[in-house]
C-alpha cells in the first residue's frame, strides 16, 4: 500500500462564542486539513490548528512542514511498513508537532481502513464509547455561572472550567458563583494554562478545599517549564494535579512520573505528534500508575475523531475532553465521531469514518 499523494489545504470555521482561556482568545477555528491518497484507492484525512503560544506551529509552518518536508518523505513509501514511517517522522524534522500530528492521522486513517476496522479498535478498542466535559471559558464569574448552567441544561455533568488569567482572588469569586448555580453533584475541573505561581496555585487551592468547593483536579497551575513548581503544588494540595503543557514529548512523560511532578497526564495529539507517540506516553503513564486525559485543541470533529478513538482504545485513559466541535457555528466535516449530549459513540465505518471534508479552501 504505496502512498502516492498527499494533499493540504486550509479551512476556517467560526465559533458560536468566543473561546477564552489564560493564553488566548479564538474566535474562529482554523486548520490546515492533510488528505493522504493510497495507490489501492484508500483515501485518510487528518488535521492540524495552529496555536502559537502551546506548541508554536502557525498554519504557514505546518503546511510548510508537511509539503516540504514529509511529503518528499513519505511519497512512494510502503505504508504497511508504518513503524519504519513513523520512526522516519520523528527524524527529518525536529518539533512542527502539530503537522506530524495531521500525517500521523492520515497514516492511522489509511491502515484501519486496510484491515478493515474502525480505529480504535485497530488501536485496541478497550471501549466503544466515551462521555465528554464541556469547557467553561474564562470571563466574569456571572457570565462564567450562567454559560456553566447552560451547558447543564444541555446534559453535561463535567464542567473544565478555564481560570489564571486574572489574579487567584478572582478565579476563586468565579469558581464560588459556578458552584452556587450548578450545585454539589456536577463535577469542576479547573484549567489555569500556567496561568498561576505555584505558591498562589497552593493557596488557591487549599482555600477551596477547605470551602468544599469540590474540584475534581487543576490542570497545569504553573508554567510549562516548572516542573519544580509543579511538583511543589502537587505535593501540597489534596486536589489531583494533571500535567498538560508540560509534557509534549515520551522524554517529558518520563520525568513526570519520575519526579511525581503531577497525579494525571493531558495527551493532546497536537502536543505529542499524533497517536504513535501519544501511544508511548500513555504507556509510560500507564506502567507508573498514572492515568491520563485525552483533550485536544480547537479542532474540527476530524481532529478531535482521531482523538477520541485513541482515546476509547486504551484502558489507562479514563478522562475526555472533546467538546470542541460543539464549540462551532459550522459543521465541514461528513462522519466521524457521534455526539448525543456528552456521550461519544463512533460510526462503523472503518478508519475515522469520515467520508468528506465539505468545505476546501487554498492549498
Amino acid at each position: 500500500m504505496k502512498i502516492v499523494e498527499i494533499k493540504t489545504f486550509k479551512v476556517a470555521v467560526p465559533l458560536y462564542k468566543p473561546f477564552k482561556t489564560a493564553l488566548r482568545t479564538v474566535t474562529v477555528a482554523e486548520s490546515i486539513i492533510v488528505e493522504m491518497i493510497c495507490d489501492n484507492g484508500i483515501s485518510g484525512w487528518g488535521e492540524a490548528p495552529p496555536t502559537h503560544v502551546i506548541t508554536g506551529d502557525s498554519l504557514a509552518s505546518i503546511e510548510a512542514a508537511i509539503e516540504h518536508i514529509m511529503k518528499p518523505f513519505l511519497q512512494n513509501k510502503n505504508l504497511l511498513n508504518y513503524e519504519a514511517l513513523f520512526q522516519g517522522l520523528q527524524d527529518i524534522l525536529v518539533g512542527n508537532s502539530s503537522a506530524k500530528a495531521a500525517i500521523d492521522m492520515a497514516m492511522y486513517d489509511c491502515l484501519a481502513q486496510y484491515c478493515k476496522m474502525p480505529l480504535y479498535q485497530f488501536l485496541g478498542g478497550y471501549r466503544d464509547e466515551v462521555e465528554t466535559d464541556f469547557t467553561v471559558s474564562v470571563n466574569g464569574p456571572e457570565e462564567m455561572g450562567e454559560d456553566a448552567v447552560h451547558y447543564i441544561q444541555q446534559g453535561f455533568n463535567v464542567l473544565k472550567v478555564k481560570v489564571g488569567k486574572d489574579d487567584a482572588a478572582t478565579d476563586l469569586r468565579r469558581i464560588i458563583e459556578i458552584r452556587k448555580r450548578i450545585g454539589k453533584d456536577i463535577k469542576i475541573r479547573l484549567d489555569a494554562n500556567q496561568g498561576w505561581k505555584a505558591k498562589d496555585a497552593i493557596r488557591t487551592i487549599r482555600e477551596m478545599e477547605d470551602l468544599d468547593l469540590n474540584i475534581e483536579l487543576v490542570e497545569q497551575p504553573v508554567k510549562a517549564h516548572d516542573l519544580e513548581g509543579l511538583k511543589k503544588v502537587t505535593d501540597s494540595v489534596d486536589t489531583l494535579i494533571m500535567a498538560d503543557e508540560s509534557v509534549f514529548t515520551a522524554k517529558q512523560a518520563l520525568e513526570v512520573v519520575k519526579t511525581r511532578s503531577a497525579d494525571l497526564i493531558n495527551i493532546k495529539l497536537m502536543k505529542a505528534g499524533g497517536i504513535y507517540q501519544a501511544t508511548i506516553i500513555n504507556q509510560l503513564a500507564e506502567v507508573s500508575g498514572v492515568e491520563c486525559m485525552v483533550g485536544s485543541m480547537i479542532e474540527t470533529r476530524l481532529g478531535i475523531t482521531a482523538a477520541a478513538h485513541f482515546a476509547a482504545s486504551k484502558k489507562n485513559i479514563t478522562r475526555y475532553d472533546f467538546d470542541a466541535p460543539l464549540m462551532l457555528a459550522k459543521e465541514i466535516v461528513k462522519g466521524g465521531l457521534i455526539y448525543n449530549g456528552r456521550r461519544i459513540t463512533f460510526p462503523k465505518e472503518v478508519g475515522l469514518g469520515i467520508s468528506q471534508i465539505m468545505v476546501k479552501g487554498d492549498g
